[in-house]
């Protein structure tokens, strides 16, 4: 009876020890194995999707480089006077053009987001009929200067809104640090 209760003891001490072991295995080496697995497998699928959106960029560049190349030569004068006289210009042509009175055009300069650019931003007073304002409109977008429109504030002249007021607030770009006064 004293042999058939010790192998018991040892197969129960055996199966305790072996419980331990797997829980102890577990807890060691295959819960952390299967996070690093899943870590790398996350880590390769997002360099794949790197890869290819690199690829598609590498696919693209010679296009990206003309667009850049298109906007570049939109932007204004690195000399301050030279881009108010251009911008100034276009105003006078566009109004023309589309037939409206523009009564004042106040410019200011303003630092860009970085270091590597500033803004003309010029506040644009101007009335005409609804066709003329958006024909002067179009007529702005349409140029190839480097011209963003900020805001724009309709309101009426007269009781019949035949006559409207137009209120624009336009920026425009300059490769050129912002000048030190």
């Amino acid at each position: 009876m004293k042999t058939d209760l010790q192998r018991r003891q040892q197969r129960l001490a055996i199966l305790a020890i072996a419980i331990v072991a797997i829980f102890a295995g577990d807890k060691v080496v295959l819960q952390p194995a299967m996070k690093a697995w899943n870590s790398r497998q996350a880590t390769i699928a997002q360099r794949q999707k790197q890869v290819a959106a690199g690829t598609a960029l590498l696919d693209r560049d010679r296009a990206i480089r003309d667009r850049w190349n298109t906007m570049r030569k939109g932007t204004l004068p690195s000399d301050p006077s030279a881009a108010e006289q251009q911008v100034l210009s276009g105003f006078d042509k566009w109004s023309r053009d589309a037939r409206i009175t523009v009564s004042s055009i106040k410019p200011q300069w303003k630092r860009g987001s970085s270091d590597d650019h500033s803004l003309l931003e010029c506040r644009v007073d101007a009335a005409g009929s609804l066709s003329a304002l958006t024909r002067f409109i179009y007529e702005m977008e349409q140029d190839p200067m480097a011209l963003k429109v900020e805001a724009i504030e309709l309101s009426t002249r007269d009781n019949r809104g035949a006559q409207l007021a137009l209120g624009l607030l336009v920026s425009g770009l300059r490769l050129a640090p912002l000048e030190s006064k």
